[in-house]
Formats: C-alpha cells, sequence, structure tokens
C-alpha cells in the first residue's frame, strides 16, 4: 500500500511511474515496488515496454544488500569496488528543484544497472526446429555494478517453456497524461508550457 501511496502522489508530478513486480531473493516472497521515472531509462522513441530493445532500471543498494545477493546465489560471488556517490545531472537538478543537499556516504550506496535487453550470447544461441542457428537475439536481463563495469548476473527472461521467447514483463508503466514519446506528461509540463 506504502509504495502504491509513494506512486501516486509521484505520477502526476512527474507524468510517469512504474511499478515493478518481482521475486525478491532476499525476503523470500514476490514483492511489488514503486520505481520513479528518473529511475527508468528507456529510449525515449519507444512505444513500449513490450517492444523496446532495451530498458534499463537504475538501482541503488548498499555493500550488505549486494552481498545478501551473492551469498544466496542471484549475483556472481565476486569483488566489486567500494560504492561512491554518483550523483547524475538529472538527479542534481531535481534534489536543487526539491531542496535535498548531497550528504556523506556512509550506507557505501552502490549504483546497479539492471537492464532487460534482447541478446545472442554465444553458446546460449536461438536454434529452430532443425537446430540450426537464427541469429536472433533473446531476452535476458543483465546486472551490472557502475561505474566499474562489473557483471552481477545474466539471467533468462523468458520461460523456458516458451517456442516464442517472449520477454517477461517486470514494470507496469503508468502515464498521467500521454506523452509525444514513450513517457508521459505530468502537472509540471503542463504548468511549464503555460507559464511560458
Amino acid at each position: 500500500r506504502t509504495e502504491t501511496e509513494k506512486m501516486l502522489f509521484s505520477l502526476p508530478l512527474a507524468g510517469s511511474a512504474f511499478r515493478k513486480v518481482y521475486f525478491d531473493p532476499n525476503l523470500g516472497r514476490p514483492s511489488s515496488i514503486f520505481v520513479p521515472a528518473e529511475d527508468v531509462v528507456i529510449n525515449y522513441g519507444a512505444s513500449d515496454l513490450e517492444t523496446c530493445e532495451r530498458s534499463t532500471h537504475v538501482m541503488r543498494k548498499t555493500s550488505n544488500s549486494i552481498r545478501k545477493m551473492q551469498v544466496n546465489g542471484f549475483y556472481k560471488d565476486i569483488k566489486i569496488p567500494d560504492g561512491s556517490n554518483n550523483t547524475s545531472d538529472i538527479n542534481k537538478k531535481y534534489n536543487e528543484l526539491t531542496g535535498e543537499s548531497s550528504t556523506y556516504n556512509y550506507d557505501d550506496i552502490h549504483t546497479i544497472l539492471e537492464m532487460q535487453v534482447d541478446l545472442d550470447l554465444e553458446g546460449f544461441e536461438d536454434t529452430n526446429d532443425k537446430d540450426e542457428l537464427t541469429g536472433i537475439a533473446i531476452p535476458y536481463v543483465v546486472t551490472i555494478d557502475y561505474p566499474s563495469g562489473i557483471i552481477l548476473s545474466i539471467r533468462r527472461n523468458y520461460f523456458e517453456e516458451d517456442a516464442k521467447k517472449l520477454r517477461r514483463m517486470h514494470f507496469v508503466h503508468y502515464k498521467f497524461l500521454p506523452g509525444l514519446g514513450f513517457y508521459g506528461f505530468g502537472l509540471i509540463h503542463m504548468v511549464g508550457g503555460l507559464a511560458k
């Protein structure tokens, strides 16, 4: 309920909001969380989540949370550099507008990029009924530590028995008003346009 309330409060302001539905290995149960639009990166020209070639969820996780995922076998057990405060230009402007200021990184926060992408991985190529390589890229979820570029996991993102290998959807996109591209328009966009 609290995640839905946060999403509904953010939606009219930002114009787009996302709900991520997934199995959380740390909690051992399905979870549904609110993800703000600035943390979901998709080509602006894409028509929807189902047909876009790549979508990226920018996550912030503590070292302890990452270590739990490594011990559970969800992430590769590999040493990653200490987290740093990598604030993007968008987040800097957003913090300036909301009155937030950057603080010392006590929790050792890591920026993790979780990409839902179509890949043609060597050794895991798509084949037809005659076991011939098709050259078609198929859906995977690739998780990378940013900015080190260390790959934490690569997971299949389709059901094994699915002959069409359709992407499993983890995100639901809510729009306040339809936009000209992928993202929706919010009240801020409308008021800003009127003010000009």
